[in-house]
């Protein structure tokens, strides 16, 4: 493996008490990547987990794997978060088992490649309803429970692509922006209620889709793809290296404690040092 992509993924036995244990998280695109990072950190400290994504038989797994590992209660929600009915039932589906949710991840997405003249207006009312609707859909169906428990914690994954483009993703880099400004406006309307919101923007992060293209891209190629994805975290970003899913969960992780109390209508850049603009 390149160095440019060693990671620093070990849980150290805990010095800080998160105040999370017992609490309820739905987490889209919870069966791989981030989304699966996100509810096993959630998971270790005792937080009970819905994940939903399209592949229900991964999504099993990763509800099995929470449940012997954690001693968690973990849902498993086979769904499509641009289908309104899916998302309804999803909602129904928590509060049946267990009563409502505390915190919502909403992390369901993924890139894309296109050109702004060439793109037809199906591909960008696709991922309008991934990167988007998705999040405003559920915080109409999760945020009463949330404030009928007392108050709750909604952050949604954005991307560094919000602020800083990319040219071959316009449609991903217009959604995720659009997902920024949607959760400055919610944590603006849901403060009250003791419902704090916030959005992350990810950098370079080593998901299994970055993998893939690495490997068609160094396909009969003397490069390895794991040189291939060091050389662009090298070229990229100042820490030289991708960051694992499992480091970005953990920054979710506190974002969602009671111990991040005062954060509210804010956007973080986890994205080791690649945005080129103080922010």
């Amino acid at each position: 493996m390149g160095e440019g992509l060693r990671f620093f993924t070990k849980h150290p036995d805990s010095i800080m008490d998160l105040q999370l244990d017992g609490q309820v998280a739905v987490v889209t695109g919870g069966s791989t990547g981030i989304g699966r990072a996100v509810a096993e950190g959630l998971a270790r400290e005792g937080v009970h987990v819905a994940c939903c994504a399209r592949d229900a038989d991964r999504l099993s797994e990763v509800a099995a794997h929470l449940r012997d590992t954690h001693g968690v209660e973990a849902l498993a929600v086979p769904a499509d978060v641009t289908d309104p009915d899916d998302l309804s039932r999803l909602v129904q589906e928590v509060e049946h088992a267990f009563g409502g949710t505390d915190l919502l991840v909403n992390n369901a997405g993924v890139g894309t490649d296109e050109t702004i003249l060439d793109a037809p207006d199906e591909k960008w009312q696709y991922h309008w309803d991934l990167h988007v609707m998705a999040a405003v859909r559920l915080a109409r169906g999760l945020v009463p429970t949330m404030r009928e428990r007392g108050g709750g914690v909604i952050l949604n994954n954005a991307s560094i692509c919000a602020r800083q483009p990319l040219d071959h993703e316009p449609i991903y880099n217009v959604t995720k922006a659009a997902l920024s400004m949607l959760s400055k406006c919610l944590a603006n309307e849901v403060a009250d209620d003791d419902i704090r919101v916030n959005c992350v923007h990810p950098g370079l992060v080593q998901t299994e889709p970055w993998e893939e293209a690495a490997r068609a891209e160094t396909a009969g190629d003397d490069r390895s793809w794991e040189d291939y994805l060091s050389a662009i975290a090298e070229e990229e970003t100042p820490i030289g290296r991708f960051a694992s899913p499992e480091e970005l969960a953990d920054f979710f992780v506190f974002l969602c404690s009671p111990r991040a109390s005062y954060c509210l209508g804010s956007s973080y850049y986890v994205d080791g040092g690649w945005l080129n603009v103080v922010t």
